[in-house]
């Protein structure tokens, strides 16, 4: 077993190389975020990175990154990444001081991992490639002559250990401190830079003044809101809408530069628009409930806000589009993102009369970023992703035969109509109510249909009828509660929703993959 003398030399031997190779894949990064600033933000190693890696998860793993980390799910993957390439450059940083030109190499080799990863991406440019080529080669640069003064031998510091000769400790910790120094300095410059895009963006976000709706949302009934404590509200507050998308960085796009193409097959006069000329067209305003396909039963990827837009049925009627029930030559909608994502939408089902738009507001304000300014598309009754493409930028009309989106490429079904749910959103799993009277509500969509019903049972006894909220649209969620007279003990509280067209919610249990999950939701109390 090893001495703790012996341990203590081992780290000794081992402490300059490992710092060696995390200052020099340090400055690695920090020049290439330099330069990314000067190509491209989105350019940057780490995001081009991350977003290959998405691009390559499988949809169960993806779906469980959802489940596991929610939102956070992106900074989980950038610190993954980041951790993976601290380890990466401290092991090369071990095998510099006695093999440099090894451990030079080993840093060189982040270049065209990085550069295969940018040109992977959809929106990528031939500049892309330049952050990480230039990272690594500075990464290289700065490891070589911090891995001499690690080395055995380069210095008069007595050894650390019997035998092999001293190192230049002072000359090293000098070398690293000015590295990590011109590192911090090089990060902070490109931060700047990325910045000032992001504040050309942002100011044009706060410059817009939304004109008013040619066709207002009508007042949600009497009777639409819940006050039951604890349920989710009508209205989801901006900041609190669920946010599930595959950009590790959020697009900061001018809303001046901004444009949208429509184009493709049987696109008899082709158009670009800006963003004036959207807000200068009669706009909509509508109540419109979203949802994500990677909703479980019960989860939290639904949300409910007062949407500004532009009808989409009537710009692409403006381009000379019609349905294939009307003769209309292309079936699907392919809708792009600025940062390559492509959504694929049945143009029968956006051109049928239901209110699909290419929204600019969002609960009175323009569009969050996070949220898709300056312009999102979205379709009610269809699940987010193919049809609520945000910060898009490109219509191209096609056939389903011709071309497949993103998300289909990668498992997921063609077409997804959003399906009937029904969620608990109070007693909360586990928890304790007394015993007595317990308000058991929560709120139930399907969206372009409506709901009709809601029904609860506890311990699998009979079904009974839930109280409703007044209806707003079919297009919302409609909020509900129960009043149960709860007795102590163990119970299980299931609820099931009947949609307009009076579909009973089914119990059948399904995954999320490939068109949405299905079955009921249920929740565990224990009634003291």
């Amino acid at each position: 077993m090893p001495s703790v003398s012996n341990f203590r030399t081992i780290i000794g031997r081992a402490w300059p190389g490992a710092t060696a190779g995390l200052v020099a894949g340090s400055c690695a990064l920090a020049v290439a975020e330099l330069v990314a600033g000067l190509v491209r933000p989105a350019a940057g190693p780490v995001t081009v990175v991350g977003g290959a890696v998405i691009d390559r998860t499988p949809a169960a793993v993806k779906d469980f990154a959802i489940r596991a980390f929610g939102e956070d799910d992106k900074t989980v993957l950038r610190l993954g990444i980041l951790a993976a390439l601290a380890l990466v450059a401290a092991g090369l940083g071990l095998v510099a001081p006695r093999h440099r030109r090894a451990g030079a190499a080993g840093i060189l080799l982040f270049g065209p991992v990085g550069a295969v990863a940018a040109l992977s991406r959809p929106d990528a440019g031939p500049l892309d490639v330049l952050p990480s080529v230039i990272g690594a080669l500075a990464g290289a640069a700065a490891l070589y002559p911090l891995a001499a003064r690690a080395s055995p031998g380069s210095g008069t510091a007595p050894p650390e250990s019997g035998g092999g000769g001293g190192w230049d400790r002072r000359g090293f910790l000098t070398a690293a401190a000015v590295t990590a120094g011109a590192s911090a300095g090089a990060g902070v410059l490109g931060r700047l830079l990325d910045g000032r895009q992001a504040r050309s963006a942002v100011a044009s976000r706060d410059d817009l003044v939304l004109p008013p709706p040619a066709s207002p949302a009508p007042a949600p009934p009497a009777g639409a809101r819940s006050a039951v404590p604890g349920v989710s509200p009508f209205v989801t507050p901006n900041a609190d809408f669920y946010r599930v998308d595959t950009a590790l960085v959020v697009p900061r796009v001018d809303a001046g530069a901004w444009r949208l193409r429509i184009h493709g097959e049987g696109v008899s006069r082709a158009r670009v628009y800006t963003l004036a000329d959207l807000l200068a067209r009669p706009l909509v305003e509508r109540d419109i409930t979203l949802t994500c396909v990677s909703n479980e039963v019960g989860g939290p990827y639904a949300g409910n806000a007062r949407w500004l837009g532009v009808p989409l049925a009537g710009l692409l009627a403006e381009c000379g589009v019609r349905p294939p029930s009307k003769g209309g030559r292309a079936d699907q909608l392919v809708a792009g993102s600025v940062d390559g994502m492509t959504f694929g939408s049945p143009v029968e089902d956006v051109m049928d009369g239901r209110d699909a738009m290419l929204a600019v507001g969002m609960n009175g304000e323009p569009l969050p970023f996070e949220h898709g300014f300056p312009v999102r598309m979205l379709v009610p009754g269809l699940y987010g992703y193919v049809s609520a493409c945000k910060w898009i930028e490109d219509i191209e009309l096609t056939t389903f035969d011709a071309y497949d989106p993103y998300w289909v490429k990668r498992g997921w079904a063609r077409r997804a109509p959003v399906k009937t749910q029904a969620r608990i959103d109070t007693p909360g799993p586990f928890a304790r109510p007394a015993a007595g009277a317990v308000t058991v509500a929560g709120v139930a969509w399907a969206q372009h249909r409506g709901i009709d019903r809601v029904q609860i049972r506890v311990d699998g006894g009979p079904w009974e009828d839930a109280e409703l909220a007044a209806q707003d649209t079919a297009d919302t969620w409609r909020q509900w509660s129960h009043r149960w007279n709860a007795t102590p003990g163990g119970h299980t509280i299931t609820v099931r929703a009947v949609d307009g067209t009076g579909r009973v919610q089914t119990a059948r249990r399904t995954r999320t993959v490939p068109d949405g999950a299905s079955g009921r939701h249920s929740v565990f109390v224990t009634v003291t």
